[in-house]
């Protein structure tokens, strides 16, 4: 983990926007994070990221078209609230607030970090469609079977209103819908392997890595 960090804060381009002043805490705090998805994937650097943009806080961008994949704070008639985003051929942004608090409280099972990264993961065969190279042709029809049911499953909940493990947010789209699980996988582990077995499955075996046998980080304040 030290060397992906390293290799990360060095070969990346890092911008403060917003006002915001760029320190070590921060690129090293967002590149250990993103670098704990790709733990179990010792050659892989990201090498559809080159650059990291971070602001202060929550942002208001115009809509976007397709290719950008965001996390929204809420609605807005002129913008679009972000804590976070993927561009498919552009820069990944997040919001320093936001990092800061998703890492102390990984409880909660939001990491906007995880989440843009996630997408980044995907684009790598050069579409976000929620299923990234996952190997041979058993893995990937697993992979189908699985994901396709469990995000069919949870946008028929949401539709209705009713309850949902997964946040409703991984409704939107399959790409969504991985990136939601990856925060999940990550951040409840063993929560989310007694509730989703299946799901969970699939992701430890594209990760390569099985968090749920991690000791639990303690709660920040």
């Amino acid at each position: 983990m030290e060397r992906f960090v390293q290799i990360f804060v060095q070969e990346k381009h890092w911008e403060g926007c917003g006002g915001l002043v760029l320190d070590d805490e921060v690129r090293v705090t967002i590149s250990g994070q993103a670098g704990l998805l790709v733990l179990g994937l010792p050659h892989e650097f990201y090498e559809n990221v080159q650059s990291v943009l971070v602001y202060p806080s929550a942002i208001v961008t115009p809509e976007r078209n397709t290719g950008t994949f965001e996390i929204p704070q809420g609605p807005m008639v002129s913008g679009i609230p972000i804590l976070g985003e993927a561009q498919l051929h552009g820069p990944i942004i997040l919001v320093w607030d936001s990092v800061k608090r998703n890492a102390r409280h990984p409880e909660e099972g939001h990491n906007v970090v995880y989440h843009e990264f996630a997408h980044k993961l995907d684009m790598l065969d050069g579409v976000a469609d929620g299923t990234p190279f996952v190997g041979g042709r058993q893995a990937m029809d697993r992979w189908t079977q699985v994901c396709q049911a469990e995000f069919l499953d949870l946008r028929k909940r949401a539709e209705k209103g009713q309850p949902t493990y997964l946040d409703k947010y991984g409704a939107t789209n399959e790409a969504e819908f991985f990136a939601v699980a990856t925060e999940y996988f990550f951040d409840k582990p063993k929560e989310m392997k007694a509730h989703e077995p299946d799901l969970y499955e699939v992701l430890r075996d594209f990760y390569q890595q099985d968090p749920s046998t991690r000791e639990p980080v303690r709660k920040g304040r």
